[in-house]
C-alpha cells in the first residue's frame, strides 16, 4: 500500500472512531505501523494549566497515558510547540532541550521526529515518533507525518471546542461555562433546558431500486405528499395566532413546493421510469439541494434547507414513521443538527425560549420565524456536542451568536439581569415607531429595510421603516419552474409598492448567474464568484431584463411612491449606459400602452472594488448609489464569510473596507447624489454610527434591527459620530477598531444597544 492510501486509511479510521479517546489510540497504532517505528505518541495542550498531557501512545508505558504531563516549554515536545514546525533529529539525546523521561518507559531512543498539530495558527498538540537507532527520518516520512497532522487539526480543534480534550487533560469531571460560537440568527437571550430534536427520516439511508408496481408506488407517494401538505397547513394554523398574516407566506411557499408542478411532479416522473417512491424522492431532493447549495446569496442558499425539510417530511410518511412524543420543559432550548419550522411548531409557544441549530445561517427559514416570534436563536454552531447537551442548562445569546453549556451560577445571574434589561429596552423601542431617526443635534438619516418575501412587509412597517432599500426580485423567480411572466411579476411588485405607499421602493434587477443559477436556467462555471452573474446575465439576455423592468414600472402606476431601479454587480460605466438604454426603452413601451406612470430613478450597486474607484463617474450617470457591503467586503478582502476556514478574516470594520465606504460616500456627494447602504453593517449599532459619520443618507437593513438602530441615532450627536469615525480611520487593525468603537458607544451611553456580558 502506498503512503497516500495509508494516509487516507488512517484519517478515515480516526474520523470514524466511536470516541475521541479511541481516535487517538487508533492514530498512534496506525502511524507506528505505517512508518515502522518503535514509538508513536500524542501530546495535547491544556491551556488552563499551561502543560502538555501524554494523551496517547503505542510503544511506551501505557499506565502513564492520561496521567503524565510536561510543562509547555519542556523538552523537545515543548520546542516543537514553541517553533510551530517539525523537528527531525538523528541523535535527540545530544540536543540541549532533550529531556529523558524514564517514568513513561523511555529507553535510549535516539531518532526523534515531532510535528505540531496546528489549527488556525494555534498549536493544539504534538505528534511524535521515535526509534532506538541513530538515523534521521527521511523527507517522505517527515512529509507523511506533517500531512497527517494537518488533516487531523480539524478533528482536534472540534474535540477541544466540545470539551473532549479538556476531559482528557483535566481532572475536572465537568467544565463550567463551555462556550460555542455560531452566528446570531435571532436577537435576544434565552436560558433553558436543551431538548435535542432529530429529523423524521434520513434520505441518505434510502437505497435506490426498481419497482415492479409503478401504480402502487404512485398511490403511496400521493398519500405521503397529501399528509405532508396537511402537516404544513397545520403548522401554518398553529403559527397563525402569533405571526402577522403576511409572514405566513413562508408556508405558502412550502405548499407551492408540494404542488403537482413542483417537486412531486419530478418524483412521479422518476417513479414512472421504474424507480420506487423513496428512491425517486431521494434523487429529486438531492438535485434540488445541489442547485441551492451552489448559490452565493445566503438568503437564497438557505432555501435549500426548506427543500430538505419537505423531502424528509414526505419520506417520513413513505416510511410510516412519526416524531416520537417528546417532553418539553417549561423553558425549552430546541437543539438540532438542522432545526426546521416543523420542529419549532412541535414545542408549545409558551415553553420555547431559544433555538440552537448546528446548520444554517441568519437567512434560514427557521431564523426568520424565530425573529418574528421573538425567540433568540444561534445558527451554524457546528461544534456544539449534540448528544452531550441533552437535558443540560444552556444559555443562548442571539446577539453575539454564542451558546454556553453548563453555565455557572454567576454567569446565569449576569444573563438573567441582561434579559430583564433587554425586555425593558425592547418595550422602550416600541415607542419610537413614529419618531424620526434624528440625532441629538438635528442630523437626519433615513432607515429603510431589505426585503425578500411578502412576509417581510408587515414586520417592516410595524417597525417604522421609511422605505425599501433592497427588494430581492430574484426570490419570486426561485418559486417558479420557469421565468415568471410580466403580469406575474407586476402583481408581486405592486403588492410591495402598495404596502409601502407613499414610501420609496428600491427594486434590484434580477441578480442571478454564476453560483446563483435558477433551476430552469442552469449555469456551470469553475469560478462562479467571478463569473456570469448580476447585470452581466441580464444585459446578455435583454428579453429577460426588459420584461422585468416593464413589470416594475407598471407596478408603480397611479402611486405616489418613487420606484427606484437598482443595478447589481456593476463593474464598468458601459454596463450602466447599456442598462439605462434598456430601461428607457421599457419606459417608452409602457407609456405607449397608455399607462400614465412617472419615470423611475436609476441607481448602481457598489459591490466590487472597480466600482469603488469609479464611484464618482458612475454617480454622474445615475440618480443614486447604494453599497452592497456584504459583497464589497468579501471582494475587498477575498474572503467568503460562509466558509468557516476563513470566516474569521471577514471583517466589516477592516480599515480598507471603511476607507472604501468613506470614499464612495464622498464620490456620491461630490456629484450631488444620495448614497445608501444595504448590507449587514448598516443594521449594527457600531456600523450605523460609522456610516452616519461618513454621511450616508440611507441605511437599509433587516427589519428586526431597525428599532435598535433608530434608538442609537436618536441618542447620539452627529458631531460625536464624526469624531468616532475620524479616530477609527487612523487605526490599522480591525480588532483595534472594534474595541475602540464599542468602548466609544458605551461611553456615549449607548451600551444598551450592544448587550454583552463580556468582551
Amino acid at each position: 500500500m502506498n503512503m497516500l492510501s495509508r494516509l487516507r486509511e488512517i484519517v478515515d479510521d480516526v474520523a470514524n472512531a466511536s470516541s475521541f479517546r479511541q481516535a487517538l489510540n487508533l492514530l498512534v497504532v496506525n502511524v507506528r505501523a505505517a512508518l515502522g517505528t518503535e514509538v508513536c505518541s500524542v501530546y495535547l495542550i491544556n491551556r488552563t494549566r499551561d502543560r502538555f498531557l501524554f494523551a496517547a501512545n503505542e510503544g511506551l508505558n501505557q499506565s502513564y497515558v492520561g496521567q503524565y504531563t510536561l510543562a509547555a516549554g519542556e523538552g523537545l515536545v515543548g520546542l516543537v510547540a514553541e517553533r510551530a514546525e517539525p523537528i527531525n533529529l538523528k541523535d535527540a539525546m545530544s540536543h540541549p532541550r532533550f529531556r529523558y523521561l524514564p517514568q513513561i518507559g523511555e529507553e535510549p531512543f535516539h531518532s526523534f521526529l515531532g510535528v505540531p498539530v496546528i489549527h488556525h495558527r494555534i498549536v493544539l498538540g504534538v505528534l511524535v515518533v521515535q526509534q532506538r537507532d541513530e538515523r534521521k527520518f527521511d523527507e517522505s516520512e517527515e512529509a507523511f507525518l506533517v500531512t497527517l497532522a494537518a488533516q487531523l487539526a480539524t478533528l482536534l480543534a472540534h474535540a477541544e471546542a466540545t470539551g473532549e480534550v479538556l476531559a482528557l487533560t483535566s481532572n475536572d469531571a465537568v467544565r463550567e461555562n463551555q462556550l460555542f460560537r455560531g452566528v446570531g440568527g435571532s436577537p435576544g437571550i434565552g436560558i433553558g433546558t436543551a431538548v435535542v430534536m432529530q429529523p423524521l427520516a434520513d434520505l441518505n439511508s434510502v437505497r435506490e431500486r426498481e419497482t415492479e408496481n409503478v401504480t402502487q408506488e404512485l398511490l403511496i407517494f400521493d398519500r405521503a405528499v397529501e399528509s405532508a401538505r396537511e402537516d404544513i397547513r397545520r403548522i401554518g394554523e398553529q403559527f397563525g395566532g402569533s405571526l402577522p398574516a403576511e409572514e405566513l407566506a413562508l408556508f405558502d411557499v412550502y405548499l407551492h413546493m408540494l404542488d403537482d408542478t413542483a417537486i412531486p411532479g419530478d418524483v412521479r416522473e422518476r417513479i414512472r421510469l421504474g424507480q420506487w417512491a423513496q428512491g425517486a424522492l431521494k434523487q429529486v431532493i438531492r438535485e434540488h439541494l445541489r442547485t441551492f447549495e451552489q448559490m452565493e446569496d445566503p438568503y437564497l442558499k438557505e432555501r435549500g434547507a426548506d427543500v430538505k425539510d419537505l423531502g424528509l417530511r414526505v419520506l417520513a410518511y413513505l416510511q410510516d414513521t412519526r416524531q416520537k412524543k417528546q417532553h418539553f420543559p417549561e423553558h425549552t432550548i430546541l437543539v438540532g443538527e438542522e432545526i426546521t419550522p416543523g420542529m419549532l411548531a412541535a414545542v408549545p409557544a409558551d415553553r420555547l425560549v431559544g433555538v440552537v441549530s448546528l446548520a444554517g445561517s441568519g437567512a434560514s427559514h427557521v431564523a426568520i420565524l424565530a425573529r418574528s416570534l421573538g425567540i433568540p436563536a444561534v445558527m451554524g454552531a457546528v461544534d456544539v456536542p449534540l448528544y452531550d447537551v441533552e437535558h443540560t442548562t444552556l444559555v443562548v445569546d442571539g446577539f453575539c451568536g454564542e451558546v454556553y453549556v453548563n453555565a455557572s451560577k454567576h454567569l446565569l445571574d449576569e444573563y438573567a439581569l441582561l434579559i430583564a434589561a433587554e425586555k425593558e429596552f425592547v418595550a422602550e423601542l416600541d415607542t419610537l415607531k413614529d419618531l424620526p431617526p434624528e440625532t441629538t443635534d438635528g442630523w437626519q438619516v433615513r432607515l429603510w429595510v431589505n426585503i425578500g418575501l411578502a412576509g417581510d412587509l408587515s414586520r417592516s412597517l410595524d417597525r417604522g421603516a421609511e422605505g425599501i432599500g433592497l427588494f430581492r426580485t430574484e426570490v419570486p423567480f426561485m418559486t417558479q419552474d420557469r421565468f415568471p411572466t410580466e403580469e406575474e411579476q407586476r402583481l408581486i411588485y405592486r403588492e410591495h409598492m402598495t404596502a409601502f405607499e407613499p414610501r420609496p421602493v428600491t427594486m434590484r434587477t434580477l441578480d442571478i448567474g454564476g453560483d446563483k443559477a435558477l433551476s430552469y436556467f442552469p449555469i456551470d462555471e469553475e469560478n462562479p464568484f467571478l463569473g456570469w452573474r448580476g447585470i452581466r446575465v441580464t444585459l446578455d439576455h435583454p428579453e429577460i431584463f426588459l420584461v422585468q423592468v416593464r413589470a416594475m414600472i407598471k407596478a408603480n402606476a397611479g402611486l405616489e411612491g418613487q420606484l427606484r431601479i437598482m443595478l447589481p454587480m456593476i463593474s464598468s460605466v458601459s454596463e450602466v449606459d447599456e442598462a439605462k438604454k434598456l430601461i428607457e426603452q421599457a419606459y417608452r413601451e409602457v407609456c405607449e400602452e397608455g399607462i400614465d406612470v412617472k419615470h423611475p430613478q436609476i441607481g448602481v450597486m457598489i459591490e466590487v472594488p472597480a466600482a469603488v474607484y469609479q464611484a464618482r463617474v458612475l454617480a454622474r450617470r445615475v440618480d443614486f448609489l447604494a453599497v452592497g457591503s456584504n459583497d464589497l467586503t468579501q471582494y475587498m478582502l477575498a474572503v467568503d464569510r460562509n466558509n468557516p476556514r476563513v470566516a474569521e478574516l471577514y471583517r466589516e470594520l477592516h480599515p480598507s473596507v471603511l476607507a472604501a465606504l468613506r470614499d464612495v460616500a464622498k464620490s456620491a456627494h461630490a456629484e450631488g447624489k444620495p448614497i445608501g447602504i444595504c448590507g449587514e453593517l448598516a443594521g449594527t449599532p457600531v456600523g450605523a454610527v460609522l456610516l452616519m459619520g461618513m454621511g450616508y443618507d440611507v441605511l437599509s437593513m433587516n427589519a428586526t434591527n431597525l428599532p435598535r438602530i433608530k434608538w442609537v441615532i436618536r441618542n447620539i450627536s452627529f458631531r460625536r459620530a464624526r469624531r468616532i469615525l475620524s479616530r477609527a480611520m487612523t487605526m490599522d487593525d480591525p480588532l483595534e477598531i472594534d474595541r475602540f468603537t464599542r468602548k466609544e458607544m458605551i461611553d456615549a451611553g449607548l451600551g444598551r444597544a450592544i448587550p454583552r456580558i463580556h468582551d
